[in-house]
């Protein structure tokens, strides 16, 4: 008989502090350690992962001024959705559903890699923002989807 793990998931609040992609980082791999996720998923996978979360919440501290989070979820077993919500309405270029293939920066330039990275990295990317409603907050949220056996570069 085979164990059917149940969907699970995971907020982090953020606040608009350099410290806190650092922290964010640090809950995905505890996440994914009590999950038994860090012995199914190869090391390479895990690290895409890790890039995945690492330029999403970079891109969101250096880009809004309001407070940001990270949502982990494991809806079916081998598949993990990394998400950042913060409360900027505007889509990246990168992210939005129209959106041409993201042009890789020249060598020579120190940004503008991150959305590439995530891009390149995961199964699936996408964007959805969120109208202000009652308690919600509005705001955007920002997603990439990692397989196992799916990650890979582009």
């Amino acid at each position: 008989m085979s164990t059917v793990s149940p969907p699970w998931s995971y907020t982090l609040q953020l606040p608009h502090d350099p410290r806190a992609p650092g922290i964010a980082r640090a809950t995905l791999r505890a996440v994914l350690a009590a999950h038994d996720l860090t012995e199914v998923v190869p090391t390479a996978e895990l690290l895409a992962a890790e890039l995945l979360a690492a330029e999403l919440l970079t891109n969101t501290h250096l880009h809004t001024t309001g407070p940001y989070a990270l949502r982990l979820l494991g809806s079916e077993p081998g598949r993990l959705r990394i998400a950042v919500w913060d409360t900027d309405p505007r889509v990246p270029p990168a992210f939005a559903a129209d959106a041409a293939p993201v042009a890789v920066p020249p060598p020579d330039t120190e940004t503008g890699r991150g959305l590439h990275l995530v891009r390149a990295c995961a199964d699936s990317w996408g964007a959805s923002v969120l109208r202000e409603l009652g308690a919600s907050k509005g705001g955007k949220l920002l997603w990439a989807d990692c397989q196992e056996g799916a990650l890979r570069l582009r």
